[in-house]
């Protein structure tokens, strides 16, 4: 047993040397898009002054919940620039976003393939098992080797674990589609596309948006993982302060993660209700 261990070990060891060798003009391209596109979201959000983004995430959260729940937000956004960490959470949200939109892009679309097709949704519920099972951290190790450390790596990492709740959710809805409705479309002669879009889409909305909010809950939770291969953020503030033993920044830093996973949090929460 132990020789097959270390039989594989080399294995996995030379596909990585091996991918690094011929394909580094893949993953360079790759990291090149990635960092692209974090440094774009970025770029959006620090063009506007700290009290603009937190006057526009408190007007956000009072149209969906309420006037308390927008005043709240709007200060505890002001609360993390008063702590000095207006860039590393900007950083960190901006994160969240692009990992967010490129799991989004890839898990609804696989989501509702495999609403619609059971042999694929039973096909993919061991693999998404064993992507929720594994530590989050390991998913680091093979980026960093292709990648190297930065942002591109730690987007990777992100995607990966936030695709699954999606693609779960997504599935769930799509099956959940009362079989009378559907009957009923069938029996007005309507196309298999507009069973879809009239019928099957708008009842797995509301569990489409629960996957979405699952989706960045996993993203920030590996966000902050990921700040030990230099991602940038509140990640790289805490993997730091822990480093150094600077308590008062950990603590600091973990507010303002708090504070980021709570608006958005409450925030998809609702939309996924009032759909």
């Amino acid at each position: 047993m132990e020789g097959f261990v270390t039989v594989f070990d080399e294995q996995v060891d030379n596909a990585l040397f091996w991918l690094s060798d011929h394909a580094a003009f893949v993953f360079d391209g790759a990291r090149a898009v990635l960092e692209g596109l974090y440094d774009g979201v970025l770029w959006l959000l620090m063009l506007a002054p700290f009290w603009a983004v937190a006057a526009l995430a408190g007007l956000v959260a009072w149209r969906v919940l309420g006037l308390g729940a927008g005043i709240a937000s709007g200060l505890a956004l002001a609360f993390c620039w008063a702590m000095g960490l207006w860039p590393e959470t900007m950083q960190t949200l901006a994160l969240v976003i692009a990992a967010s939109v490129i799991a989004l892009a890839i898990s609804l679309p696989i989501g509702v393939m495999a609403g619609l097709m059971p042999r694929l949704d039973r096909a993919l519920v061991p693999v998404l098992d064993l992507i929720q099972t594994l530590p989050p951290y390991i998913y680091l190790l093979p980026a960093i080797a292709l990648m190297g450390y930065g942002p591109a790596t730690a987007l990777v990492a992100t995607v990966i674990v936030a695709m699954p709740p999606a693609i779960r959710l997504t599935s769930l809805g799509i099956r959940q589609t009362p079989a009378e409705f559907v009957e009923l479309g069938q029996a007005l002669g309507t196309s298999r596309m507009q069973q879809f879009w009239k019928i099957r889409l708008p009842f797995a909305v509301p569990s489409i948006m629960a996957g979405v909010n699952q989706s960045l809950m996993m993203a920030f939770g590996m966000v902050v993982i990921a700040g030990i291969v230099g991602s940038g953020g509140l990640g790289e503030t805490i993997y730091g302060a822990i480093r150094t033993l600077d308590i008062a920044t950990s603590i600091n830093a973990s507010i303002a993660i708090v504070v980021l996973t709570m608006v958005l949090d409450r925030v998809t929460q609702s939309l996924a209700r009032a759909k």
